[in-house]
């Protein structure tokens, strides 16, 4: 896959990742509000704790998205594949967001699931866009369709 395309979806799989974090720590933040002005308990559990929990939640989440968000981020500058651990990184978030979208059918709706999809295939397409770390993700450079190793076609 050409520059040309790689990039863009890069850098559009990290904007989309920088939203969601921010949305993941808006909604996360609303219901320990939430939790916390009506003093809603659980099974006997201190609203105060819940609404710590629901804070420190969306810290981590939103936290962890914006890490990915970098990693998509620094892939499109530099027009290079990710290292291990952001390549690690990636492939778990791709992870999450095709769980959680299987998750989100039946507790929200078809839209939360195509969202989760469109941040999948995006993360996806990146990871294979880049390949598996060669720099310039040609296989052949000398263009003759022969994979390393094997003749050159006739």
């Amino acid at each position: 896959m050409s520059a040309v395309v790689r990039r863009p979806v890069a850098f559009v799989a990290a904007i989309v990742l920088f939203g969601e974090a921010a949305g993941m720590v808006l909604v996360n933040g609303i219901m320990a509000t939430v939790v916390d002005n009506q003093e809603m308990s659980l099974a006997g559990l201190d609203p105060a704790a819940m609404s710590a929990g629901a804070w420190v939640m969306g810290g981590v989440a939103g936290l962890y998205l914006v890490l990915c968000g970098l990693v998509l981020l620094l892939t499109g500058i530099r027009d290079r594949a990710p290292g291990r651990v952001g390549r690690a990184a990636l492939i778990s978030c791709a992870v999450v967001h095709g769980v959680l979208g299987a998750l989100t059918v039946g507790l929200i709706g078809w839209a939360a699931f195509v969202f989760m999809m469109v941040v999948l295939g995006l993360i996806v397409l990146t990871l294979v866009a880049y390949g598996n770390g060669s720099g310039t993700g040609s296989p052949n450079e000398k263009g003759d369709g022969a994979e390393e190793g094997a003749p050159a076609p006739a």
